[in-house]
C-alpha cells in the first residue's frame, strides 16, 4: 500500500526519485503538489495483435496503458493464431519485446479456443501469465477438470470467461458456469480467477466459495460499477459481454468491492473499428476500450462520491492484481494530478479504439508521468 502522506508533495519529492529524464519535468506543470501511485496492473486486456491489428496493436495498446498509469497488462488469447502452442505464441512475444510496458500474455486453455482438446499447457507455462479461453467458456466439464488439474501441477492460474451458452438468460449464462467452475476448482485445488463478473448471483457464489476455502479471485470492470441499464442508450458504445445489468447488480458489485469479495478491477479493454461499433446496440460487436478512462472514471464516480476510499481503489488497480498473478511492480509508479478536470474525449485516445460508454463524462484525475523500472515511459504534454 502506498504511504500517501509521504508522497503527496510530489513536486519536491519527485526530484529525489531515480528515473531517466526526470530533470526539469515538473517545470512543465503548474502545481507544487501531485500524488504518486504504484503502477497499475490490468489482468484483462485485448491488444488484438497478431491477427486483428486494424482494431489495435501491441504498440498502440501499450501506449494507451502507459498514458493511463499502467505498467503491466495481461493480454487475452483470442488472437490469430490463438496462442495454444509456443509456435503460435511467438508472434505475440516478438511484438511484446518492442514496447516499454510489461505485456504478459495468456495462453489458451484449448486448441484454437474451440473447447475440444487442451492446448500445450506444459510448453506454454514458462511464457504465459495464466491460461484462459477468453470470449468463450469451456463447456466440456471433463476437459475443464483436466485443465485445472494440469494447471494446478504447473502452478498456473486459470482465468475463466464464464458463459454457459446453453442458458438463454445472459445472467444465468454467467453464474451457471461460475457455479460449475467453482466446484471444479474446489475438487482440483486449482487457483481460479473469474473474469468480469456482472451479476448479483455471481457475487454471492464467489463470496460463499471464498468463505468455504476455494482458491478463487475475481475481477469486475469500471462499466459494471458505474453504469446500469437505466443509463445506457441504443449505441454500440454500450455493447459488451457480459452486458450491463440492473441497478441491483451494480449495487451488489459495489458492496462486493467494499467487503473484499471483488479482488481487483480490470478494464476488459477490447477495441474494435469505428464501423464495427457504429451499427447500433444490437448489431455492434461486443467490446469497449477502457484503459484511458478507468482511473478518472472510477476516481470521479466512486472516490469523489465517498463510496470507495482512494487507498482501496489503488489496491484494486495495482497491488491486488499484481499479487494474485505474480507480477512484479517494484520500481513502477505514476504521477497524477487529481485536481485536473476535463471531459472524456475519445478522439484524444492513444488506443485505436474509440468506443467508450464514458464519452462526454466530466472527470477528475490526469496522469502526468508513468515510470517503469526507474525509467519514464510516459510524460504528459499537458501544461
Amino acid at each position: 500500500m502506498v504511504e500517501f502522506d509521504k508522497v503527496k508533495k510530489i513536486g519536491v519529492f519527485a526530484k529525489q526519485l531515480p528515473f531517466e529524464g526526470c530533470d526539469d519535468v515538473f517545470s512543465r506543470f503548474n502545481k507544487n503538489e501531485y500524488v504518486m501511485f504504484p503502477g497499475f496492473c490490468d489482468v484483462h486486456v485485448h491488444f488484438r495483435e497478431p491477427g486483428f491489428s486494424y482494431k489495435e496493436t501491441v504498440a498502440t495498446g501499450a501506449a494507451a496503458a502507459a498514458a493511463s498509469g499502467y505498467t503491466a497488462v495481461c493480454t487475452m488469447p483470442n488472437l490469430n493464431p490463438v496462442p495454444d502452442s509456443l509456435a503460435h505464441l511467438q508472434p505475440q512475444l516478438d511484438r511484446i519485446a518492442e514496447v516499454p510496458v510489461r505485456v504478459l500474455p495468456y495462453g489458451s486453455i484449448t486448441v484454437g479456443e474451440k473447447g475440444r482438446e487442451l492446448s500445450d499447457l506444459e510448453g506454454l507455462a514458462p511464457y504465459v501469465v495464466a491460461f484462459s479461453d477468453d470470449g468463450v467458456g469451456v463447456a466440456d466439464e471433463g476437459l475443464m477438470r483436466e485443465a485445472m488439474q494440469r494447471c494446478k501441477a504447473l502452478g498456473k492460474l486459470i482465468a475463466g470467461h464464464c458463459e454457459d451458452m446453453r442458458c438463454e438468460d445472459p445472467r444465468e449464462r454467467e453464474w451457471r458456469e461460475i457455479e460449475r467452475n467453482l466446484r471444479l476448482a474446489d475438487e482440483t485445488g486449482c487457483a481460479f480467477h473469474v473474469c468480469h463478473i456482472s451479476t448479483k448471483e455471481s457475487v454471492q457464489l464467489i463470496r460463499d466459495a471464498k468463505h468455504s476455502g476455494v482458491d478463487v479471485s475475481c475481477e469486475t470492470a469500471p462499466h459494471y460499477l458505474l453504469l446500469n441499464t437505466a443509463l445506457i442508450d441504443d449505441d454500440g458504445r454500450f455493447k459488451m459481454n457480459p452486458p450491463i445489468h440492473k441497478a441491483e447488480d451494480q449495487g451488489a458489485l459495489l458492496e462486493a468491492v467494499v467487503d473484499g469479495t471483488v479482488d481487483m478491477i480490470a478494464t476488459d479493454h477490447a477495441p474494435h473499428s469505428a464501423e464495427e461499433k457504429s451499427r447500433g446496440f444490437e448489431k455492434s460487436l461486443n467490446g469497449i476500450v477502457g484503459l484511458e478512462t478507468a482511473f478518472p472514471a472510477l476516481y470521479t464516480g466512486l472516490v469523489s462520491e465517498g463510496i470507495v476510499p482512494l487507498e482501496k481503489l489503488i489496491d484494486l488497480m495495482s497491488s491486488a492484481p499484481a499479487s494474485r498473478f505474480g507480477i512484479p511492480l517494484s520500481g513502477d509508479y505514476a504521477i497524477w494530478d487529481l485536481d485536473r478536470d476535463y471531459t472524456i474525449d475519445p478522439t484524444q485516445f492513444r488506443s485505436k479504439g474509440r468506443s467508450t460508454p464514458f464519452e462526454g463524462w466530466p472527470v477528475l484525475g490526469r496522469c502526468l508521468m508513468t515510470v517503469k523500472d526507474g525509467k519514464a515511459i510516459y510524460i504528459s504534454e499537458d501544461k
